[in-house]
């Protein structure tokens, strides 16, 4: 019998680079969990997570009780029980074109939707068909979401990022995206109400945006898991409002507005009043990617039309004021820690972007030190910028308990005197 440490099988990974693009797609994840072993396992406080956003673990943020009637209907009445069609089935798709159409100037159709595992899946999906399509590049904003980057990577799409201005409230650079684009650009990805920037576009960047992506003959992907969202002065606009200009991609999904990321319920909808998708191969592509996945399961699209139709506006609001106290809490608070700032206070989604000097820290140098050591010592778990491609900046969360935020806040500031440089304490 062979050596076993000679033999050699089929089966092993043969290039590096494989791995490297998979840790590249889970960089967000590997990151919290990393964050999470270096807590003080014998620490008696709990832990607070302000470094992803998941509301739902908390009962001030629980869903909406059309949203849980809705499914307990679905399973009762036995009518999703079999294989749903591969776009999905056709009342959640009916249910979500008219749930989008309440902001547009022009009517989507059923057949404009299709039902994703989730808003991930469909970003998935619109990468791999834009790199069917023959695309070199695609412009990724900077902070952003880091799945862009890792999804784009691991199909082989050039990325070039583009980068969002806090000194101008987070809006996006659009001499730099000018820029950047050239023959073999494809899209730019637009997520509004940001992640992680905490911003909402106001109308007329939205529609600069669309000009500009019709300038460079650009599609424009428009991420809006964390639509309605919007707690500030800019109201929410979603970017199909502008599909009579450029050809817009919106992903979506029900995870964010109703607080229920585990029921894996997204969509990609194409807004093309024009017909452009249609002429170039873009639709055609999303179907033959859809044809080999299986989709969110039936007994959650079975109860998509109930929850959409039905949830009242004072569930709505009820979130919105609970995420507008929160966020009020977080920015106030941050101003008490000096080696944190904040270029500017959140208006939307579920995050903020600060600054970290660690020059007025001892024994720290970057943020991702800072984000090992505060969870290591006081049990707080925050994004270290560097992950969404600023570094010694964080993103932290607001969306947990009021009384759990400022337990996590006050964490951090008793942490800072600790770690504070004596240059510091004397300022």
């Amino acid at each position: 019998m062979e050596n076993e440490a000679e033999k050699k099988w089929g089966f092993e990974v043969k290039q590096e680079l494989n791995r490297e693009r998979e840790a590249e797609v889970a960089a967000f994840r590997y990151a919290i969990v990393s964050l999470m072993e270096s807590v003080d396992k014998n620490d008696p406080r709990p832990v607070i997570p302000l470094g992803h956003g998941d509301p739902a673990a908390f009962p001030c943020f629980r869903t909406a009780a059309v949203a849980e009637d809705a499914i307990v209907d679905s399973v009762r009445s036995s009518m999703f029980n079999c294989y749903a069609p591969m776009f999905g089935l056709p009342l959640a798709r009916r249910a979500v074109a008219e749930y989008l159409n309440r902001d547009l100037p022009y009517k989507l159709s059923a057949d404009d939707i299709y039902i994703t595992l989730g808003c991930m899946e469909a970003v998935e999906i619109i990468l791999t068909v834009i790199t069917r399509l023959g695309a070199a590049n695609i412009l990724l904003p900077r902070p952003g979401w880091p799945f862009y980057e890792g999804f784009a990577k691991r199909n082989h799409l050039e990325v070039r990022h583009f980068d969002l201005l806090p000194e101008r409230g987070w809006e996006v650079d659009l001499e730099a995206v000018e820029a950047l684009a050239d023959e073999n650009t494809a899209a730019i990805v637009i997520i509004n109400p940001c992640n992680p920037c905490g911003n909402v576009l106001t109308y007329q960047h939205l529609q600069k945006i669309a000009e500009t992506a019709r300038k460079l003959g650009i599609l424009v992907i428009a991420d809006e898991v964390y639509g309605h969202l919007a707690f500030g002065s800019t109201p929410y606009i979603p970017m199909g409002v502008f599909g009579s200009i450029v050809p817009v991609i919106t992903l979506g999904s029900i995870s964010k507005r109703w607080i229920v990321p585990g029921w894996r319920f997204g969509w990609l909808a194409t807004n093309d009043p024009n017909g452009v998708l249609q002429k170039s191969g873009i639709v055609g592509s999303i179907k033959a990617c859809l044809g080999v996945r299986s989709g969110p399961s039936t007994l959650i699209q079975g109860a998509v039309p109930q929850i959409l139709e039905k949830t009242d506006e004072e569930y709505f609001s009820k979130v919105i004021g609970l995420l507008r106290e929160t966020a009020d809490i977080c920015y106030d608070k941050i101003k008490e820690i000096p080696c944190i700032t904040r270029p500017n206070k959140p208006e939307g989604s579920m995050f903020i972007m600060v600054k970290l000097n660690p020059s007025l820290l001892e024994g720290i140098n970057s943020d991702m030190e800072f984000a090992v050591q505060l969870a290591k010592e006081e049990s707080v778990i925050v994004l270290p910028g560097i992950i969404v491609g600023m570094e010694n900046w964080l993103r932290i969360t607001f969306a947990i308990d009021p009384s759990a935020l400022e337990d996590g806040l006050d964490r951090m500031k008793a942490f800072y005197y600790r770690h504070a440089c004596q240059e510091a304490l004397n300022l």
